[in-house]
């Protein structure tokens, strides 16, 4: 048997649920001294109201743990996820995987719990999706039930079990219909029939024990039947064995999962309700026979009764419908070792020869082959088609080291080159082609100048040159030029930029230098922004009454400064005038990085302005 491995199953169940394989294989082999996280079922079907009990109990679950992950035993983890319940939406499936990988990632690293044998249960689109991030050693598929045909709302699952089948290193089933379906997809489908655990059995047999109190008041002979009471049992087959064989008593051990349809009305119908699986031989030593009563269902015609195996290891008779697999099983020990109801006219006859059995011979043998299919023999079988497996795969990457090494480094190197000549193209055509300038075309507006009443000037800080002063030093012998050729009869120059002094001030000087009149320039300096400029400089315009402007500013300032006007002064008619053959935009090759950062800079600015709401 497989030991010092770390295991992650994946169930079909809950843990607390009716002790079943899950929790019988994984508790063997956390107690060899494997390391095991049982992750509980995450839902082949969206749950509805009567699902309340168990989604509740799921939290309380999850609550104990951290992040839903609680310890159990020094070798075995639960953990209880808290997923969305849409097992077949593609947005729930992405976030569920998220949320349960984010969990798991982090306890897997904090527990050093590397490279696990994942052994699933489930075969559901979230588990395809977790086996994808995880599954990086052996995956093990457990085939036990014809999920599809379980419910209406499990008819989805089917292309995610073939792609968990073809995944799998190893896929066990538990039926032969169940077998055939998965050797289709994968050749390594062994069949493997849930077991018992046969020591409790053994024991309860061979020791004198008392009665259970709830069975002391039952007349006997006892019909019993061991599992949970769903919708696959046949009740109505149970109310005409209860009214044809009065004399008798039927005993119903097991959760109730279905309405009882009235059985438990008979005089003669005893419900138990669940018991803990360690005190299942007390109760099945005092069955006279064991019933197997389910429906003949497409759903259980895939279906191995485990139970089948508890009643033989007391060495009961047992009846059963003629689903498939308890047909087989007859079959493959030896024919009519099972008594079979086949329809109402054979009911009195069958039970009443069952109960009649008592040959030892064939009780010896009812005994010996529940032995054979116990759940030690059948672990230590799986185990060893896992080390088979493993031993396989641990070759394989042993022969393919060198040849991965080898294909990691080609990889590697043709990456490396297409990285190089992107890079090399992507140089090219932003440094040295025309594609710079023409992404900054669209920003640029730029006429004729026109006869005005005024002339605003916004400042050129160091935005563009990075320096103070180039831009700055432009726009004011530009716009005095302007003004001389007698375009304009006042001048505005707008700056709240300071390096020393104050760049409207600068201009200012830069004019009144070249023979402009002091008194003919107006000063803001406070708009530091686009924004600003445009509203400060229109509040002198409208108190001096002012109405039409040349605006002299960066050539690809013009397309954001046009936005704001339109959006905060319509009244003022612009005519954009940008500084001709400004040194900053010459161009020249390579473009230089400074231009680019300014022309990336006007874009993002009026994206920001268009946030802002300031156009």
């Amino acid at each position: 048997m497989i030991h010092n491995k770390n295991i992650i199953c994946i169930s079909s169940i809950d843990w607390d649920f009716i002790w079943q394989g899950h929790q019988e294989i994984m508790s063997v082999l956390a107690a060899n001294g494997n390391r095991v996280l049982f992750m509980e079922n995450t839902g082949v079907r969206t749950p509805n109201i009567n699902d309340r009990d168990r989604l509740w109990k799921r939290f309380l679950n999850w609550k104990k743990g951290f992040k839903g992950i609680r310890k159990l035993t020094e070798n075995l983890y639960v953990y209880s996820p808290l997923v969305l319940p849409f097992p077949y939406s593609r947005l729930a499936v992405k976030i569920n995987r998220i949320l349960i990988m984010s969990v798991l990632k982090r306890w897997m690293d904090a527990m050093e719990f590397h490279e696990p044998i994942v052994w699933t249960f489930l075969p559901t689109p979230i588990v395809s999706g977790i086996l994808n991030e995880l599954a990086s050693g052996l995956v093990v598929y457990y085939c036990i039930d014809d999920f599809s045909s379980s419910s209406a709302g499990a008819k989805k699952i089917k292309r995610s079990e073939e792609r968990i089948i073809k995944k799998a290193n190893l896929v066990f089933a538990t039926s032969q219909k169940l077998y055939e379906y998965c050797h289709r997809f994968n050749g390594e489908t062994h069949l493997f029939p849930f077991g018992v655990s046969i020591g409790g059995y053994n024991r309860a047999r061979e020791k004198d024990i008392d009665m259970p109190d709830e069975m002391r008041r039952i007349k006997g002979p006892i019909i019993g039947y061991v599992g949970g009471i769903h919708k696959w049992v046949d009740m109505e087959l149970l109310k005409k064995i209860a009214r044809i064989i009065k004399d008798a008593s039927i005993v119903l051990i097991g959760p109730k999962q279905a309405d009882l349809c009235g059985l438990d009305t008979f005089e003669n119908v005893y419900v138990l309700g669940k018991k803990e699986q360690r005190d299942l031989p007390k109760f099945v030593k005092f069955f006279d026979v064991g019933i197997i009563p389910y429906k003949i269902t497409e759903y259980t015609s895939h279906v191995y009764p485990t139970k089948i195996n508890e009643y033989l290891a007391m060495g009961k008779p047992v009846i059963s419908t003629e689903i498939p697999e308890v047909v087989r099983f007859d079959r493959e020990n030896g024919k009519n070792f099972i008594y079979f109801i086949k329809d109402e006219s054979n009911i009195k006859n069958v039970i009443e020869s069952a109960l009649r059995d008592r040959d030892a011979a064939i009780t010896e043998k009812r005994i010996c082959v529940a032995n054979e299919n116990s759940w030690v023999s059948r672990i230590e079988k799986m185990c060893d088609l896992i080390e088979e497996k493993l031993s396989v795969l641990q070759l394989k990457m042993g022969r393919d080291g060198l040849e991965r090494f080898r294909q990691f480094y080609a990889k590697a190197r043709r990456r490396i080159i297409k990285v190089a000549a992107t890079a090399a193209v992507l140089y090219f055509l932003i440094f040295y082609s025309p594609l710079m300038w023409f992404l900054a075309s669209p920003l640029e507006i730029s006429e004729k100048p026109k006869k005005v009443d005024a002339i605003v000037v916004f400042g050129g800080g160091v935005g563009e040159t990075g320096s103070p002063g180039k831009s700055t030093i432009e726009r004011a012998i530009f716009s005095a030029d302007l003004y001389k050729q007698g375009f304009a009869r006042y001048i505005i120059y707008s700056s709240g930029y300071t390096w020393k002094y104050n760049d409207a001030e600068n201009m200012k000087l830069i004019a009144v230098s070249m023979g402009i009149p002091e008194h003919n320039i107006i000063l803001d300096k406070i708009g530091d922004i686009t924004y600003k400029n445009v509203k400060y400089t229109t509040d002198i315009l409208r108190k001096n009454n002012l109405h039409k402007i040349i605006l002299v500013t960066s050539p690809y300032n013009t397309r954001r400064a046009q936005l704001v006007y339109k959006k905060i002064a319509n009244d003022i008619d612009v005519t954009y005038v940008p500084v001709a053959n400004p040194q900053f935009y010459h161009r020249e090759k390579p473009v230089r990085l400074e231009q680019i950062k300014a022309i990336v800079h006007e874009y993002l600015g009026i994206i920001y302005y268009a946030v802002m709401g300031y156009i």
